[in-house]
This record gives structure tokens, C-alpha cells and sequence, in this order.
């Protein structure tokens, strides 16, 4: 599984933020060569500003083909203005997980 975190500020305009990563979800779930392979999830802090961002997927080959992808490359764009200067993507490497 590979795996990243991706955190940053943000106190613009929510209902453009919301529509931003609803048509990157949405465009993951339609893609048929990553859907089910690709996960994504989006979190936004209960105080303040900061939101997080949560990838995973099956093999390197999945995000190569993510990345290739126009509305990738679009939603990346976006977030980094959205984001600014406080964009921090972590790339993860899992360590030990619940009981499944």
C-alpha cells in the first residue's frame, strides 16, 4: 500500500473548495483504469483552517496513471491555490494498522 498525507490552510470560498474535491472524487470513481485501486479522503479540521487529504493505493503504476490524467493535473493546480504557500504533501509509508 502506498500512501500519502497532504495538509494545508485554507479560508477562501467553501463552496468552491467543496465543489473542487467532489469533481476530483468524482473523476477518480468514473476513471476505470484506477477506480477501486486509487482511494482518496478529505478532512477538514474541526477548529481552524487546516485541511487534510488522505491518497492510497494498490502499486506505483496506479498513481503514475493518476497523474497522467488531465483533471489530475487540473485538481493539482487548484489545490496549490488554494493551499498557497502551506502546502505539505507527506508521502506515507504504512507502519502498523488496526485489526481489519
Amino acid at each position: 500500500m502506498h500512501e500519502i498525507s497532504i495538509r494545508y490552510e485554507f479560508s477562501g470560498n467553501e463552496t468552491e473548495w467543496e465543489a473542487a474535491i467532489s469533481a476530483f472524487i468524482a473523476a477518480v470513481n468514473n476513471d476505470a483504469e484506477i477506480a477501486g485501486k486509487f482511494h482518496y479522503r478529505v478532512n477538514k479540521a474541526k477548529e481552524g483552517n487546516q485541511r487534510i487529504h488522505w491518497g492510497w493505493w494498490d502499486t506505483p503504476e496506479t498513481v503514475q496513471t493518476l497523474q497522467s490524467r488531465d483533471y489530475f493535473k487540473a485538481f493539482a493546480a487548484t489545490l496549490k491555490g488554494f493551499a498557497g504557500s502551506t502546502l505539505s504533501p507527506v508521502p506515507l509509508t504504512e507502519f502498523m494498522s488496526t485489526a481489519r
